[in-house]
């Protein structure tokens, strides 16, 4: 038998494009409040990854005109506590800072769909203030840390 656990740490950057969404705030976002909207509908979540893309990224083709509404594509995957796959995938047309995307975004695990929704997350919510990296004592400029992504995986062998 064999357990794993994944962790990791996302850091989004602070400048989102001037002419539209930031695909990384997006897939951090939607699996934050994606995973507690899977929660809030009984689904035990073991993990959730999610990747966006939208347009205007370089790997999506040329920036759309100013009064096209930009869209991103979420695709998340993951597994509940049984095993069973997890899917959340839509599109995105708004990501308000961490706390809440909008879109159309359905959510499926062991076949069955769990929900639709056109928001995820409290939008309402007061934006967090919280310092990440505060300057340190004296003043200079602060070291920021390379985001971070850490995977431990234990092996048990059979029949020990």
């Amino acid at each position: 038998m064999s357990a794993l656990v994944v962790a990791a740490v996302a850091g989004a950057t602070a400048c989102e494009p001037a002419n539209g969404l930031n695909s990384a705030s997006i897939a951090v976002t939607t699996g934050r409040v994606g995973t507690g909207a899977l929660e809030r509908n009984g689904v035990d979540v073991q993990w959730l990854s999610c990747t966006a893309g939208a347009d205007g990224d370089p790997a999506w083709g040329a920036s759309p005109a100013a009064t096209v509404r930009r869209v991103a594509n979420v695709d998340c995957n993951g597994r509940t506590g049984k095993g069973e796959t997890i899917t959340l995938t839509g599109k995105v047309t708004q990501e308000l800072g961490g706390r809440c995307v909008r879109g159309d975004l359905t959510a499926r695990t062991g076949g069955k769909d769990v929900f639709r929704a056109d928001v995820l997350g409290n939008c309402d919510a007061a934006p967090s203030t919280a310092v990440l990296n505060p300057l340190p004592a004296g003043g200079g400029a602060a070291v920021r840390p390379a985001v971070t992504v850490t995977v431990t995986v234990t092996e048990t062998p059979l029949g020990k």
